[in-house]
């Protein structure tokens, strides 16, 4: 996966694109909070049903 700070930056862009892609998703499970980075990827990873590894595929691919 990104590293967090890569993660961090580009946030804004990373989320837009993960919400296209994935429909079902909302900006409250996207929310990224100081020190909340892996409770929100595991909001995230439940939510489509992929394993932490498949979603930082996903994200990487972005």
């Amino acid at each position: 996966m990104k590293n967090l700070t890569e993660l961090e930056g580009n946030w804004i862009e990373t989320k837009g694109k993960l919400k296209q892609k994935f429909a079902l998703l909302t900006d409250n499970d996207m929310l990224f909070a100081e020190g909340k980075k892996d409770e929100m990827l595991g909001r995230i990873q439940i939510k489509l049903g992929k394993t932490k590894e498949e979603l930082a595929a996903i994200i990487a691919a972005l």
